[in-house]
């Protein structure tokens, strides 16, 4: 949305004061979700020198958080990830009074059932995983998990490399809910991800999107918003909640109680939750944003787009993987005899 691009930077600049001194933001966030663009407004905005540094799995963010100080002022967790994280006491309870732009949170992310009242975290974008396929190579289109194992497309089939989202699929597939917590549903899913590797080219959760849309892969398990992007200019791509259900998550912001500079976290969540700034990160990300004001700003290529907004009928099955526990073990044990399996 080229033309509107000047209008999103007004907005910003007008939105926020410009800091009393110099101040450092150092983020720690989903690749792709935060676009530089928008980075770089707010350090104009602001005089905020920031630091984005990007994590492919909440795993990976929440293990490096676990570890001790990890010098970010702020983390961009999903849902059950905010759980695991609040249950640690790594994260700062928020203090609305700094968050003024809060009240633009869509009515469907103001009471969350991960973090009602948005205690420790706040919601910035959320989409859905499921799979994406390349029409020159799948020539009738998809819509079951099982394409993820059909053998007509061996070496060339890509899984999240991320042990829940992997589950997600085999556990569906097999007519369990994703994040159940029973040893026999996690056994079956565990061995039908071993009986997958026959037909693996591997485990890719950082440039998935780029193999589908080069043709390198002819299928991929994938995270809605990545795949977006290369729609949007490869349209022989094409982005699919499987008929087993698929997932909804959210991504969101928290200031882990290490933060050395909090202030400088709650304006850039401020920031992102004007309505004209959210609409321009979606744009840029292809990521469906909490701001419902936002919506009405974006091109129709992005509004209408069903791999960004699905259409509500393609979401009823849907699974919202919450933190399961105990039951992470089971899923460890597993992931191990998978991930080794020859």
């Amino acid at each position: 949305m080229p033309t509107c691009k000047a209008l999103f930077v007004a907005a910003a600049l007008a939105a926020i004061p410009p800091g009393a001194g110099a101040a450092e933001l150092h983020i720690y966030a989903w690749s792709s979700e935060i676009p530089q663009e928008i980075v770089d407004d707010f350090a104009k905005a602001t005089g905020i020198e920031v630091t984005l540094d990007t994590f492919d799995s909440n795993e990976t963010m929440m293990a490096k958080l676990s570890a001790g100080a990890s010098g970010y002022d702020l983390v961009e967790p999903s849902q059950y990830a905010v759980q695991v994280l609040a249950k640690q006491g790594l994260l700062t309870e928020l203090d609305h009074a700094k968050l003024p732009n809060l009240a633009n949170l869509g009515a469907a992310f103001r009471s969350v059932s991960y973090d009602p009242g948005q205690k420790v975290s706040v919601p910035y974008v959320w989409g859905t995983t499921g799979l994406a396929y390349n029409e020159d190579c799948v020539k009738t289109p998809v819509t079951s998990w099982k394409a993820l194992w059909d053998p007509a497309y061996k070496g060339r089939i890509y899984m999240l490399d991320n042990m829940l989202s992997a589950y997600i699929a085999a556990l569906q597939l097999n007519g369990f809910h994703a994040g159940t917590k029973d040893p026999a549903e996690v056994e079956t899913a565990t061995k039908a991800l071993v009986a997958q590797k026959d037909v693996l080219g591997g485990y890719n959760s950082s440039n998935f999107a780029d193999l589908v849309a080069s043709g390198e892969a002819c299928l991929v398990q994938a995270y809605n918003s990545n795949i977006a992007q290369v729609i949007a200019a490869n349209p022989k791509v094409h982005y699919v909640i499987p008929s087993e259900g698929g997932t909804m998550w959210i991504d969101g912001f928290a200031i882990p109680k290490s933060a050395a500079n909090a202030d400088a976290a709650y304006r850039f969540i401020d920031y992102l939750l004007q309505p004209a700034v959210a609409a321009k990160a979606a744009d840029l990300s292809k990521a469906a944003t909490v701001v419902d004001a936002a919506k009405a700003m974006l091109p129709k290529a992005v509004a209408e787009n069903p791999a960004i907004y699905p259409p509500a009928d393609a979401l009823t099955k849907v699974d919202f993987i919450l933190d399961i526990g105990e039951a992470t073990k089971l899923y460890q044990d597993g992931w191990t005899r998978v991930k080794t399996a020859q």
